[in-house]
């Protein structure tokens, strides 16, 4: 793990938040925290870097997978990882097609961990392709 990074988690689950917060501040990166679309859209608009995002689509104020597309107008280089139910969102394949994913289900934290050291390690050109859902690409976890 590279020394500085910092991840950006929004979620609407205060408790998912903080856990997420707790489990990726064990492994050494800085966690900041987003409970609805405009404190996400706001954190990215200001100066504080942010190295990656970790993106509960279900996010109040965020217009489920519009969020995406906002985020990629405005910071087309960071790299996202979708945390959520996928199932609700896998008949939707062009609009994820710039996201990595790890569905939430029982302890889904440490695949979470392991797909952000995946993805952080990977170019951004990684994130070109598209997802590939259920076995068919390299971007879900």
């Amino acid at each position: 793990m590279k020394k500085g990074i910092t991840i950006l988690v929004a979620d609407r689950n205060p408790h998912v938040r903080e856990f997420l917060k707790r489990e990726l501040a064990a492994v050494g990166y800085r966690v900041t925290l987003a409970n609805n679309g405009r404190e996400l859209l706001s954190r990215l608009e200001s100066r504080q870097e942010v190295d990656l995002l970790v993106l509960d689509l279900d996010l109040p104020y965020a217009g489920d997978l519009g969020i995406l597309d906002e985020i990629r107008g405005r910071i087309p280089t960071l790299p996202v990882v979708v945390h959520t139910f996928l199932p609700e969102y896998i008949n939707y394949p062009t609009t994820l097609n710039n996201a990595a994913f790890v569905e939430k289900e029982g302890n889904s934290v440490d695949r979470l961990k392991d797909v952000i050291s995946e993805v952080l390690n990977k170019p951004a050109p990684h994130f070109a392709a598209g997802p590939q859902i259920e076995g068919s690409s390299p971007n879900q976890y």
